[in-house]
C-alpha cells in the first residue's frame, strides 16, 4: 500500500491498523533542537482518545504515545522523530461477522475492490484510530511552529452538529473546554448533548462541521500555483476519515456574494495592512495575507450503527447488516483535535518552505 504519507518538508507518514498491536507516525524533516516530550505531545493525544464520555465510543484506549528515535536530552535532533501509541482495547470478535460482508458507508468494499483483500477488525488502516498518528505528529509540529514564530495559536471547535448550528454571537471560545463537544457556544453544548443522547439511543448517528482557525500566521507563506496554502490545508483536512467537504474562508458561501461584497479592502494601519473583512479566509492567491486562516470540514455520520442497513456479501448474497462494536454517535466530536493537527503540520511545513526559499527576503510595504 501507498501513499501514506503527506507535506512537503515536513513529512510525515503514518502505519499501523485500528487492531494491531501499535500504530504511528514517522516524521522527517522536523528542525533540530525543538524542545519536545512525551507529556508534551500527550495533552494533545488527550483530547482525541476514545471513552472519555458516553459521546464517543467506550473503546478505552490511553492513547500513550511514546517517542523511539529523533529526540535527544529533551530536543529534537534533526533526524527522524518515531512516534509510537499501543493499542490496548481490541475487540476484534465484534468484527467477526462482517468479515464476509461489507458494512453500508465504510470503506469496506473500496477497499477490497481496490486490494482484493482487507483488515475486518474495526476498518483495519481505514479505521480513523489512524487519525490519533496525526494528532502526535501535530503535537511535534506545534512545538517546531512555537520555535519559529511566536504567537501563532491554531484552535478547532465544532460549529454544527445535523442540522442543529451555534449562535455566532453567542460565541465564547472559553466555552470550548468546557463541554464534550468542544462548541463555544454554551446553550448550543446543552442542547446538542440531549439531542444526540437521543439519536445514541435510538441506534442512529449524526454529522457535524468543525472550524480550524489558526492565528498569528505570517503573510507570506504558500506559493501561486501548485502549493498553494489553501490547497494543502485542503487536502489535509479532506485526507480525516468520514470528511466530505472543505472550505476556506467564506468558502461555497462566496458565490453567493457579489464582488463589492466579497472583496477584503485593505487600509494601512499602525502595524502595517489591515483588513476589513476577511472573506478570503487569511489566503489570496495560494498566499498567506496575515489574517486568521479560516477553514472548515463536514463530516458525515457514523456508518457504524446498530440500525439494519441493506448490503452485499463477498459471494453476491444480498442480506441485511447491523454493525456491532463501540462507535461514536458523531465522530464530528473527535474529528476536531485532528483537524488542529493537520493544520499545525501544513503551516509547519509552509513556515520550512518559505525559510528555505526566500529566508528573509519578503516584499515590505509603507517602510
Amino acid at each position: 500500500m501507498s501513499m501514506n504519507s503527506f507535506g512537503h518538508l515536513f513529512r510525515v507518514t503514518t502505519w499501523g491498523e485500528s487492531h494491531g498491536p501499535a500504530l504511528g507516525a514517522t516524521v522527517d524533516g522536523c528542525p533540530p533542537n525543538v524542545p519536545v516530550d512525551e507529556a508534551m505531545l500527550q495533552q494533545w493525544l488527550d483530547k482525541r482518545k476514545p471513552g472519555q464520555n458516553k459521546f464517543t465510543t467506550q473503546r478505552q484506549e490511553p492513547d500513550a504515545v511514546e517517542i523511539l528515535s529523533g529526540v535527544f536530552e529533551g530536543k529534537t535532533t534533526g533526524t527522524p522523530v518515531q512516534l509510537m501509541i499501543r493499542n490496548t482495547d481490541q475487540r476484534s470478535k465484534d468484527y467477526g461477522e462482517i468479515s464476509q460482508s461489507f458494512r453500508p458507508g465504510h470503506a469496506d468494499y473500496t477497499y477490497f475492490t481496490k486490494y482484493g483483500n482487507r483488515d475486518y477488525r474495526g476498518g483495519g488502516r481505514s479505521s480513523a484510530r489512524e487519525t490519533a498518528a496525526r494528532v502526535a505528529a501535530g503535537g511535534l509540529a506545534r512545538a517546531a511552529i512555537a520555535e519559529l514564530v511566536a504567537g501563532v495559536e491554531i484552535k478547532g471547535y465544532m460549529v454544527q452538529m445535523g442540522d442543529r448550528k451555534i449562535n455566532r454571537e453567542a460565541m465564547d471560545m472559553a466555552e470550548i473546554e468546557r463541554n464534550p463537544f468542544w462548541v463555544p457556544d454554551a446553550a448550543a453544548a446543552e442542547a446538542w448533548a440531549a439531542y444526540l443522547d437521543g439519536l445514541r439511543k435510538s441506534h442512529n448517528s449524526v454529522g457535524a462541521i468543525i472550524e480550524v482557525v489558526a492565528k498569528g500566521v505570517p503573510a507570506g507563506l504558500g506559493a501561486p500555483v501548485y502549493a498553494k496554502l489553501d490547497t494543502d490545508i485542503a487536502a489535509a483536512m479532506m485526507s480525516i476519515n468520514a470528511v466530505k467537504a472543505v472550505e476556506i474562508g467564506a468558502g461555497m458561501s462566496a458565490a453567493m456574494l457579489t464582488g463589492v461584497e466579497n472583496a477584503d479592502e485593505m487600509r494601512m494601519g499602525e502595524n502595517g495592512v489591515e483588513f476589513g473583512s476577511n472573506h478570503a479566509g487569511g489566503i489570496l492567491g495560494g498566499i498567506s495575507t496575515g489574517q486568521e486562516i479560516v477553514c472548515r470540514f463536514a463530516v458525515k455520520p457514523t456508518s457504524s450503527i446498530l440500525t439494519p442497513r441493506k448490503t452485499v456479501t463477498k459471494d453476491g448474497q444480498e442480506i441485511e447488516l447491523i454493525t456491532k462494536g463501540r462507535h461514536d454517535p458523531c465522530v464530528g466530536i473527535r474529528a476536531v483535535p485532528v483537524g488542529e493537527a493537520m493544520m499545525a503540520c501544513v503551516i509547519l511545513d509552509h513556515l520550512l518552505l518559505q525559510r528555505g526559499q526566500v529566508g528573509e527576503n519578503q516584499g515590505k510595504i509603507g517602510r
